[in-house]
């Protein structure tokens, strides 16, 4: 599996060890916050076998996170294919990282290395991002990656439940 650097940032594969805090930080409400409800330690691992699998099978996914400097599991970052029923097709970059490390430009790092392994590696034409419409730091996040939105490709997610995480916007950047 491949192993992507940054300059404070190693994206690598999930390790037994990551287990623990993968779990605690996804019982975090404010994590889950754009998620959705807060996972079970069963939910959470069964997440990291099934990320374990899809990288396996197609050679990307989801690489756990952690700080070089410390090796301080932070989160994850990553490519995953676009989900089946949603109006939209291809491969979607996303990030999520425990709260001690928001803040510090981490998730930014994180999606750049992941975007170049996309277009670089993969040969992507383009690589797609969904959030809430109320998820403002991830959105951020988006627009400094260079990506776009276009508010005619905003649209409401058949899976979840009428409420905040219903109405998801759709950010797009093309290959360079």
């Amino acid at each position: 599996m491949t192993v992507l650097r940054t300059a404070r940032l190693t994206l690598r594969p999930w390790q037994d060890s990551d287990l623990a805090p993968w779990a605690a930080m996804n019982a975090d409400p404010e994590v889950r916050r754009h998620l959705g409800p807060v996972l079970t330690r069963a939910q959470a691992d069964a997440s990291v076998a099934a990320f374990r699998a899809e990288f396996a099978a197609r050679g990307y996914g989801w690489w756990a996170v952690e700080t070089t400097a410390t090796g301080t599991f932070i989160g994850f970052a990553g490519l995953d294919d676009v989900d089946p029923g949603l109006p939209f097709a291809g491969v979607e970059i996303g990030w999520r990282l425990a709260r001690e490390a928001w803040g510090h430009g981490y998730a930014t790092e994180a999606a750049r290395t992941c975007l170049d392994f996309g277009f670089e590696d993969l040969g992507l034409p383009e690589v797609l991002a969904v959030t809430t419409v109320a998820n403002h730091r991830s959105q951020a996040v988006m627009q400094r990656l260079g990506m776009t939105r276009d508010p005619a490709d905003d649209f409401d997610d058949p899976e979840a439940p009428e409420g905040p995480l219903r109405t998801n916007v759709l950010y797009r950047i093309g290959r360079p």
